[in-house]
């Protein structure tokens, strides 16, 4: 699959971004397809100079089925290549992983308090299907007469099994 993505450059702490069209299956910073355009994340965001793309061969990529990532495709958006991608909504992002563990929790018991509520009207789906399960015993009569007649034969190599054993 064809992906829209950055790929890394720069120094230690100083990164500088090139878009690539790239196979999904190749490495970040490895081998790519073609080059569209950079991205600095360090100058203001106002500055011309933090993104550059050539919108002809992005569109043309997008046409022959490129996926962008998301960072690329907010950055395309902003830049009316293609329409800005929704928000995602992440309340635990900003809340370290150690401490979310603590916090899901409570949250897992507010639906659990939910789930009794809607209980209740399973309670009374149950005997409207009744009758039916009335019904269902009369033909399990016969599946229970099967069983009984494997379970010897299950008894018997369970048997067979101990003495090989006794055997060694």
């Amino acid at each position: 699959m064809l992906k829209l993505r950055l790929s890394r450059g720069g120094t230690k702490k100083r990164p500088i971004y090139k878009g690539v069209v790239a196979d999904s299956r190749f490495a970040r910073d490895g081998r790519f397809i073609e080059k569209v355009g950079f991205f600095n994340p360090l100058l203001p965001k106002d500055k011309k100079e933090r993104v550059g793309l050539e919108s002809e061969r992005i569109k043309y990529w997008l046409g022959q089925g490129a996926r962008p990532t998301t960072r690329v495709a907010r950055i395309l958006g902003e830049n009316e290549l293609m329409p800005m991608p929704a928000n995602s909504n992440n309340p635990f992002k900003a809340i370290a992983k150690k401490d979310r563990k603590k916090e899901e929790t409570p949250k897992e018991e507010t639906p659990k308090e939910a789930a009794p509520k809607e209980a209740a009207p399973k309670e009374e789906a149950p005997k409207k299907e009744e009758a039916p399960k009335e019904a269902a015993p009369k033909k399990e009569a016969p599946k229970e007469a099967a069983p009984k007649k494997e379970a010897p034969k299950e008894a018997a190599p369970k048997k067979e099994a101990p003495k090989k054993e006794e055997a060694k």
